[in-house]
């Protein structure tokens, strides 16, 4: 999951830079010049979906999620793992299952029929943003899978 998470690390700022320029080109052209395409706003939300969606694996590795930190900060490691290894097992690892599950029939439907923009000019590779809904959660299963392993070390050695 380490090499995987720094694929990511190494890959999203990339997807954000490109972002960030997509846009400004967009404003820009709109603008200064009066011109505008769909599929260069789509290629910025899609920049936007992915960094979102594949960073949400990396994020929880780094314990920087939201969290309810007036509870949990003071806790001693011991309890922390604790908190950690239930709150996967029991919370993270069923919404992961289920939502993975529940998108693959979505994710299969786009790419039985190569789904494309809704919007006339726009990007005909839907398909390939839907396809990130299920990578995410698969990610964050493997993530769930290595914090519950990690826990249990601390469990074990604390």
């Amino acid at each position: 999951m380490e090499r995987l998470n720094r694929f990511i690390v190494h890959t999203v700022p990339w997807l954000t830079l490109g972002m960030v320029l997509v846009t400004f080109v967009i404003v820009i052209l709109r603008y200064l010049f009066g011109r505008g395409w769909v599929w260069m706003q789509e290629i910025a939300l899609y920049m936007h979906a992915f960094t979102f969606l594949l960073a949400a694996s990396y994020t929880l590795s780094r314990d920087e999620h939201v969290r309810v930190d007036i509870l949990y900060r003071p806790l001693d490691v011991r309890r922390k793992a604790l908190v950690n290894l239930l709150g996967s097992a029991l919370l993270l690892i069923p919404c992961c299952a289920v939502l993975f599950y529940q998108s693959l029939p979505f994710v299969a439907d786009s790419w039985a029929v190569f789904e494309g923009s809704q919007d006339g000019g726009g990007l005909e590779a839907v398909y390939l943003l839907k396809t990130a809904i299920p990578l995410c959660f698969l990610l964050l299963f493997l993530q769930a899978l290595a914090i519950i392993h990690r826990s249990a070390q601390t469990l074990r050695t604390q």
